[in-house]
């Protein structure tokens, strides 16, 4: 099982299965403090959040050709690997 440590800021994040986005993200979200490099929930938050926002523009303006709002969420869900 991997997870993500940092000696100063122990948080472990066992990985259920490879979200190679998610994983970018982890490694996007290391930030220098003190000389060090830890784990920012902040910026992971902020990165999910702009990607969630992106996919549902991208969706909502193609939503007349696919359906209703039930079809963005089923597609944020699985762009993210969540499963019912």
């Amino acid at each position: 099982m991997t997870h993500y440590t940092n000696t100063n800021n122990p948080i472990d994040f066992p990985k259920k299965k490879e979200i190679p986005m998610l994983e970018r993200f982890a490694a996007q979200s290391l930030v220098e403090h003190e000389g060090e490099l830890i784990f920012s929930k902040e910026k992971f938050a902020e990165l999910i959040v702009r990607e969630c926002a992106e996919l549902a523009k991208h969706h909502v303006m193609n939503i007349s050709t696919y359906g209703d709002a039930e079809f963005v969420d089923e597609q944020i869900k699985e762009h993210f690997g969540v499963e019912e």
